[in-house]
């Protein structure tokens, strides 16, 4: 945000629907991109890439119109070093009718630990709205800012596991999990893991197996599991036991071991395990995939090789760069010109998902709504569209993220040959 240019009214207000069903708007001065509802790891991670691509495409576009020495750079990580801390949350749905007291406990240890495969690493120790202590490298961008167990908040006083409960669907069959613990990943392979095993781990919970165990001071543990320097990772739980991080790791892996298959939670277990192994046997094996340990990588070449005491801010700007997003211009995308770092996806699917929505989800009708009949749209909300036009209003509701129900509506939007054919159609 340029400090000498106030900001407009319509710029402060700007919330937008894309034709991908995604929403991208401005939360507290910070660009945001919401990604649609997906069904799969492809689609997720496919989306979360177009965000990327989409924000960069805007900088690009307003760096056109600014002078030589002017640039907007934008930035996907969770800290300015300073003591200030914006997140990437997950979102999950999920049953009703399963107990807040056995998400709360089923889940609490998996999120702890979660971070030493989906962190994304950071020069310095911070608290909220104080200076940075420089020198220490963490695992983890957001284990510095939280402290308190459970709460609403998301701004102060972060809890561990956030209670925000609007799940945009049928409110009596469906809760929202709203996770807020995690870092924004470069990584395809560190996206895929985090939502990946989190939505095993939830499974578990609804199914009553997640495994049973409580960790002593849990803010405590995942800061200490973030700064770690040995990278043990030992926690303490309730009950007096010591036990690593892989440890705790390893007990979820093996309840979701158990769960009915397919081919892409075997792929989710394939690589949990093999993570878990190879950051157990030396955690460098693991900079192909693993953001926090590519990072230490680069910080840890250029160290060595100018000689840098690692208190010397230039480590810190290397720490940034490696989250623009600029094609050109970011480190992690060096890493991916010169092959360092495991793909989930291909181009060709990052392209077709900065324009298409998923076709599995309601997100398939409201991103057509948005590429056809922008100008009928009235209102439009994650779980209902409203449209005008033709002397009528109508509005269409969505309580189902992922529903055969929906296909009446995807079948009309596809083949109406206009707004009033389209009408006719869902009408009849």
């Amino acid at each position: 945000m340029d400090k000498n240019r106030p900001l407009t009214f319509q710029e402060i207000k700007s919330d937008l629907v894309l034709s991908n069903g995604a929403r991208f708007y401005n939360d507290h001065a910070h660009p945001e991109y919401s990604t649609p509802e997906c069904t799969t790891l492809h689609e997720i991670v496919a989306q979360e890439k177009a965000g990327e691509r989409i924000l960069a495409e805007c900088a690009r576009r307003r760096n056109a119109h600014l002078p030589e020495r002017q640039r907007v750079c934008l930035y996907k990580n969770n800290t300015d070093f300073l003591g200030h801390s914006y997140g990437c949350h997950d979102n999950y749905l999920m049953r009703r009718d399963v107990p807040w007291d056995r998400i709360v406990t089923g889940a609490l240890p998996f999120l702890v630990t979660r971070q030493i495969f989906a962190g994304a690493g950071k020069m310095g120790i911070e608290a909220e709205s104080a200076p940075g202590q420089p020198g220490a490298f963490q695992i983890s961008q957001r284990a510095d800012f939280f402290s308190v167990l459970v709460s609403i908040d998301t701004m102060n006083r972060r809890p561990l596991v956030n209670t925000r409960d609007e799940p945009h669907a049928d409110a009596s069959k469906y809760r929202r999990f709203h996770v807020i613990i995690g870092d924004s990943n470069m990584s395809e392979w560190a996206t895929a893991m985090k939502l990946g095993t989190t939505a095993l781990v939830l499974e578990l919970i609804e199914n009553g197996k997640a495994p049973q165990l409580e960790i002593a001071q849990p803010i405590d543990a995942a800061k200490s599991i973030s700064r770690d320097q040995n990278y043990d990772w030992i926690i303490e739980l309730r009950d007096g036991r010591k036990i690593s991080a892989i440890e705790v790791q390893r007990l979820y892996l093996g309840a979701a071991q158990k769960l009915n298959r397919n081919e892409e939670k075997d792929w989710i277990l394939r690589e949990w395990e093999s993570v878990l192994n190879d950051l157990q046997r030396d955690v460098m094996i693991c900079r192909d995939r693993v953001d926090w340990v590519a990072k230490k990588f680069l910080l840890n070449e250029l160290q060595e090789e100018e000689k840098l005491a690692w208190t010397d801010p230039w480590l810190q700007s290397i720490d940034l760069e490696y989250h623009n997003i600029d094609l050109d211009r970011g480190l992690y995308y060096e890493l991916l010109r010169h092959d360092s770092m495991r793909r989930v996806i291909n181009e060709d699917e990052i392209r077709h998902a900065i324009f298409s929505p998923p076709e599995t989800t309601r997100a398939f009708f409201r991103g057509r709504a948005v590429a056809r009949f922008t100008d009928q749209i009235e209102s439009i909300q994650w779980n209902e569209i409203v449209l005008t036009g033709d002397g009528r209003s109508q509005k269409i509701l969505l309580p189902e993220p992922a529903d055969e129900s929906l296909e009446r509506l995807n079948r009309a939007i596809r083949k109406s040959a206009d707004f009033a054919d389209f009408l006719r159609v869902i009408g009849t």
